[in-house]
């Protein structure tokens, strides 16, 4: 049986029609959880069982993790110095030698829900500041009705500030209980899209393959060329529609008045997703990212019942297109805040939070891997690839941290008299702490790294600043198991037994300096 034809718009098992495809489905949405688990309840009952094994284990899996933190670390520092060429390379003056960008519109996309204008006004002001013919640009401002009218006055407020200063300025007001929705950011941007097509497209009848959409986070802040950028590349791709466009979510709109915990996480996306831009094979989208508008029209819009929709957008034209579908890396940045509350713990909270959010994008696995099942004409290398880093993913972000801190003492503590005596005991914590403590270094260089990223405009900033700044990222080891593991666990245990998440809405929070 092939994929149904609203399989774009599939949340969850529930929403298939056929039973026999619900129970395929929600077994594929169990098998992440089973793994997880299966991994940590396996790594105890052979640490007690078959403690040689856990050791031989162990000291592959940290060899293995080390030769992986080399291979990412190769690719983190090719894309950030691939960045930094970007960012001084005159996107305009390209431009002008490509005479076709002159007929291209950028539709851009804000969906907004309790961010205060403190928040909204630098995102319209870097858009405003930008490079590209504002003639050419229409802003979508999506508020909720749940807001109330507090979410009517300050999208006047910015209308008023900013309207005139693009071709279009829409404000949408998404409804709120509407059935078969998860309120959230995925459902109001679909929503927002809609209308511009019918208030502003369709009446002007603007060709929808000369429209580049961008979902940008009401906190995003474009660098001044992004979208000369983004239009060159979307010109010079071969295939534009059938194609996503990613920058590098820099979280640094507010580093400076962030704990360190929070500067360390920022910090870590930001590599994660720098380093994912020398992988284009493997780049999923991930929040702010842009595509032709044509394929949203084609999938008829984003999935309004899903949490992830940033990375389900990628994977719903995917699929219409018959795996025709890719990510162009723009190796060119744009900026986001990090995680920070009034409070130390409620900034913790915050940060698991949204770190589990993140996680619960391992839905997607189902959804994938059915899709696959049920299309045969997707080429069986793609979904292989694609289907491996999926799983591997997101089973070593539930585990690894586990597995790290735990197996390299678990046999010790469960093996026995029989094991403790041997020599491979004996040395089993010693190899897997020098492994480890070599990985270290990684660290170092990482946090080296971080002062090049940090913005330019600073406090005082002297060397005992610099070595707390190198420093802060002793931090990450421990809280990765609490900030990063935990939150994945939880993710897909609730995937596992059917207690699905909803859409949580990252607080923003500016201190004032």
């Amino acid at each position: 049986m092939p994929l149904p034809e609203n399989y774009s718009h599939i949340g969850k098992a529930s929403d298939l029609a056929y039973e026999k495809d619900r129970k395929f489905y929600r077994l594929l949405e169990m098998l992440p959880g089973f793994l997880t688990w299966g991994t940590i309840v396996l790594a105890i009952i052979f640490s007690w069982l078959q403690p040689v094994w856990v050791a031989f284990f162990m000291i592959a899996f940290v060899i293995y993790l080390l030769l992986r933190t080399l291979y990412f670390a190769f690719h983190l520092w090719t894309g950030y110095q691939h960045m930094r060429i970007n960012e001084k390379k005159d996107w305009t003056g390209a431009l002008e030698k490509l005479p076709s960008f002159k007929h291209l519109y950028h539709l851009v996309v804000i969906p907004t829900y309790r961010e205060s204008l403190e928040v909204l006004r630098p995102t319209l002001e870097a858009i405003e500041n930008s490079t590209y013919p504002k003639d050419k640009m229409i802003i979508v401002l999506g508020i909720e009705e749940r807001e109330g009218e507090e979410a009517q006055k300050k999208a006047y407020i910015l209308k008023k500030e900013f309207g005139e200063q693009f071709f279009k300025f829409l404000i949408t007001k998404h409804k709120d209980n509407i059935p078969g929705e998860i309120a959230g950011k995925g459902s109001n941007e679909s929503f927002a899209a809609k209308v511009a097509k019918e208030e502003i497209l369709d009446t002007l009848k603007i060709p929808y393959e000369n429209v580049i959409i961008s979902s940008l986070d009401a906190d995003t802040v474009v660098y001044p060329q992004y979208f000369s950028c983004l239009t060159w590349y979307y010109i010079t791709t071969p295939d534009a529609v059938h194609t996503s466009f990613q920058p590098i979510p820099l979280y640094l709109n507010n580093i400076w008045n962030v704990p360190p915990i929070s500067r360390v996480f920022a910090f870590s996306s930001t590599f994660w997703h720098t380093m994912n831009q020398q992988r284009p094979e493997k780049l999923i989208t991930f929040s702010s990212h842009a595509m032709s508008f044509q394929a949203l029209v084609d999938v008829n819009f984003r999935a309004p019942n899903v949490v992830n929709d940033d990375s389900h957008i990628f994977w719903q034209c995917f699929f219409h297109y018959k795996g025709n579908y890719k990510v162009q890396s723009l190796y060119y940045p744009v900026s986001m805040d990090a995680n920070a509350a009034k409070n130390i713990w409620t900034t913790l909270k915050n940060i698991y939070m949204q770190h589990r959010r993140w996680a619960y994008g391992v839905g997607e696995i189902a959804y994938v891997f059915f899709g696959f099942a049920k299309d045969k004409s997707i080429p069986k290398k793609r979904k292989l690839t694609l289907g491996v880093e999926l799983l591997e993913s997101h089973w070593s972000w539930a585990t690894a941290p586990f597995l790290i801190f735990a197996l390299g003492w678990l046999p010790l503590m469960l093996g026995g008299d029989a094991f403790s005596e041997t020599l491979l005991s004996y040395n089993l914590p010693r190899f897997v702490s020098s492994i480890l403590t070599f990985s270290m270094i990684g660290l170092i260089g990482t946090g080296v790294l971080s002062l090049y990223l940090l913005p330019k405009r600073r406090p005082s900033f002297g060397k005992l600043k610099a070595f707390w700044f190198v420093a802060q990222w002793a931090l990450l080891p421990l809280s990765m198991i609490f900030l990063m593991a935990v939150p994945a666990v939880e993710a897909q245990t609730r995937w596992m037994i059917g207690k699905y998440l909803g859409f949580w809405v990252t607080p923003k929070y500016r201190a004032k300096t």
